[in-house]
């Protein structure tokens, strides 16, 4: 078994039931959003207006497929997940919008359920014609999604006390962890990419965590917060929390538009680090994220960081649930503040 495997719990992503999005002009004419081989390139399609997003609870595992958690909203507990293609959706203004079709299967290996995942904001006004279906770069994508990234001009605290902004950072650098001391980083990572839907990144405002300047990550990176009362109920001291589940539209915001820059950095194993004052997370390679690093990285991967493992720390992550509230970071503050 590799050790660059599945050290998460249960992941969410917001899905859209494929009936949700169907073709009112074309080829496939009243057909919904389906496998990349069923498709066809200039259909129009349009969101129903009485469609919503649901939760769609995965894990990765070591090898593919994924599989559908049991706290899942959208489709079977048990059932597997493949990542069927990547879709390239536009507007009559020439705006173009990505989305990821994900099939879930029976155990016959039949489709039983097709779910899309937009990686932007659809429109129930809005006409979409198909002009992309792509089945190799999906798990690329998706993977992007997943990855912890840091933006331009984060500082991050050295070993030497030294605060450096990730742009300036190079490998090798020692980085100040929380559980291991000084540590080298291993490798970083720098892409540029549109601020929109899955990837505009979260802005923690200056004070909301104890934070001195502006945080702001990609909106799955999640955060250390060590509780000295757990105000937030969570039964334990140590919690990992995701950025975005702590949007409360002002303090915590997310931040759209333009274009971002983010970073990423891996450590011989998942480490967490210093961002602005604040304990988060380093990248973790696993079953989901791998894709996302590129060829030559992968391709010595195992030499590069062998035995890449997860903290510690990998059972703590807070549940959406205990967050869905106005003043969760509020309540974080006060909690690591005593």
């Amino acid at each position: 078994m590799s050790a660059f495997q599945s050290h998460r719990p249960a992941q969410s992503i917001g899905v859209y039931r494929a009936e949700h999005l169907r073709v009112i002009s074309g080829a496939n004419l009243g057909d919904p959003v389906s496998i990349a081989e069923e498709m066809m390139l200039d259909d129009i399609y349009r969101l129903s207006p009485v469609a919503s997003q649901i939760r769609l609870s995965l894990i990765a595992r070591a090898e593919p497929p994924f599989r559908v958690a049991s706290d899942t909203e959208a489709g079977t507990p048990g059932a597997n997940l493949y990542l069927d293609c990547c879709i390239t959706l536009m507007t009559g203004a020439g705006q173009t919008t990505e989305a990821l079709v994900i099939v879930e299967t029976d155990a016959d290996g039949g489709i039983s359920g097709t779910f899309l995942l937009p990686l932007a904001p659809l429109d129930t006004q809005t006409d979409y014609a198909l002009v992309g279906i792509n089945p190799d770069t999906a798990l690329q994508k998706f993977a992007q999604v997943a990855c912890v990234s840091f933006t331009r001009g984060t500082a991050i605290t050295l070993a030497s006390g030294e605060q450096r902004r990730v742009e300036d950072l190079t490998v090798g650098d020692r980085v100040l962890t929380r559980d291991d001391g000084p540590q080298p980083i291993r490798w970083i990572g720098h892409t540029t990419t549109r601020a929109v839907g899955a990837f505009a990144p979260i802005r923690i405002r200056a004070g909301t965590l104890h934070n001195v300047n502006d945080l702001v990550v990609s909106p799955d990176h999640r955060l250390f917060i060590y509780q000295r009362t757990d105000r937030l109920g969570a039964g334990r001291p140590e919690l990992l929390v995701k950025a975005r589940h702590l949007i409360n539209g002002d303090t915590v915001v997310r931040q759209s538009g333009g274009f971002v820059d983010y970073f990423q950095m891996l450590f011989d194993h998942h480490q967490i680090i210093y961002a602005e004052g604040i304990a988060a997370e380093s990248m973790l390679v696993d079953t989901r994220t791998r894709a996302a690093l590129p060829e030559e990285v992968n391709a010595r991967l195992e030499t590069l960081i062998p035995g890449h493992r997860a903290s510690g720390h990998r059972e703590i992550e807070v549940q959406e649930s205990l967050l869905r509230r106005p003043d969760a970071a509020d309540l974080l503050r006060k909690s690591s503040g005593g």
